[in-house]
């Protein structure tokens, strides 16, 4: 928690630092020079990775926008959507990427027929730019209070407490335990927020699938064991990846990840949760949790379970675009390339080879009458050292 809250401290300099852009920009404009704007590449090629450091990290490379007739549309566009979003830092509002793209439109449809040329089509052309944003400052959107996602995973713990500093300065304590079935979701922002055990936590079980840890949950997979349940929601969002990387770093348990046996599992989710993505690696120091394992499903689980599969039909342009990847990833991704992760892109060569996939619901069916059979199965892993 200690780096987001040295990030937060830096948003006094944001400001400063927009100035600086835009007067720079005007002076070469005065001496009839193109004005340029540089931003961290964030892409597959720009990205290292040392097993150390445990998560992605961002290249020399940048992407350079000079002033022509091709790019005056980006650059106008740029500084438009910068004044919106220092004018949220001055004033403390909040809004979603989403929001943002709509308020473009309202300020230009109200606003001078002048700035007609700067309105988006889409979202994504407003989205791009304020990840340009982002990476040319090198800041996070959190920082810029654009949120995609405010929540985190959906968490229960019978012995977690979390303690909150609030904005204003005031404290709220909230004890897991006392929630009954409702979860804790963290917001998806740098908050003071301290983490404290009542008793001993054991370890902490990441759920690719919140339908899967609500239904253990309602199990009574928190009563019986010391941990913390999270659902992931799928490809963790920043709100996730920060939450899990504090429950890391504040409290030192084993974390494990329960999901899919496919491709897109491996490499847009569990690999984006523990090591972060090419496209966040200004973020990734703060949102990766570099600790966690791969629990299952392994390729072993299979047999060893009688898991039901399906199999990957290379005509499926979906399923013929994950493999593909899984291939690219071999090759390039410099995450399954490091000797460290040897088990998991052995996992991605056999998943290429046998061309199956299995769900993590199939634990379902070891034993349909056992209704904490998957439970049982979860722990037997976690003690025999089934994971990677």
């Amino acid at each position: 928690m200690a780096k987001l809250l040295k990030i937060r401290e830096l948003n006094l300099d944001i400001p400063k630092e927009a100035k600086r852009l835009a007067e720079m920009m005007l002076t070469d404009l005065e001496k009839s020079k193109r004005p340029v704007l540089e931003a961290v590449k964030t892409s597959l090629d720009n990205s290292f990775y040392n097993a150390k450091v445990g998560y992605l990290t961002p290249g020399d490379k940048m992407v350079r926008t000079e002033l022509n007739v091709s790019s005056v549309q980006k650059l106008a566009r740029v500084l438009f959507m910068l004044e919106l979003l220092l004018k949220n830092l001055e004033t403390g509002a909040i809004n979603t990427k989403r929001e943002l793209y709509y308020m473009c439109k309202g300020v230009i449809k109200k606003g001078n027929s002048r700035l007609r040329p700067l309105d988006f089509e889409d979202q994504t052309e407003s989205d791009s730019i304020i990840d340009f944003i982002g990476d040319m400052l090198r800041v996070y959107r959190e920082e810029l209070n654009c949120f995609a996602n405010d929540r985190g995973g959906q968490t229960y713990s019978q012995q977690l407490v979390v303690t909150e500093t609030m904005p204003d300065g005031d404290k709220a304590t909230i004890d897991l335990s006392s929630l009954g079935t409702a979860p804790y979701q963290p917001k998806n922002r740098p908050q003071a927020l301290k983490l404290r055990a009542r008793k001993k936590i054991d370890f902490c079980l990441i759920v690719e699938s919140e339908g899967t840890a609500n239904t253990l949950q309602g199990m009574g997979f928190t009563k019986r064991n010391n941990c913390i349940l999270m659902g992931a929601q799928g490809v963790p969002s920043n709100a996730v990846r920060g939450w899990a990387k504090l429950i890391e770093e504040e409290l030192s348990v084993p974390m494990y990840f329960f999901g899919d046996l496919d491709a897109y599992t491996l490499q847009n989710i569990f690999r984006t949760l523990k090591a972060g993505s090419a496209a966040s690696l200004i973020r990734n120091a703060d949102f990766s949790a570099p600790q966690v394992r791969f629990l299952g499903v392994l390729p072993e689980d299979v047999k060893k379970y009688d898991l039901n599969t399906y199999r990957v039909k290379e005509s499926d342009p979906v399923e013929a675009r994950a493999l593909k990847k899984a291939k690219d990833a071999l090759e390039n991704d410099p995450f399954f390339l490091d000797k460290k992760n040897k088990g998991l892109a052995d996992i991605l060569r056999w998943l290429i080879k046998e061309k199956v996939r299995c769900e993590q619901q199939s634990f379902f069916s070891v034993d349909p009458d056992d209704p904490i059979k998957t439970e049982k199965i979860i722990l037997e892993k976690i003690k025999s050292g089934s994971y990677i």
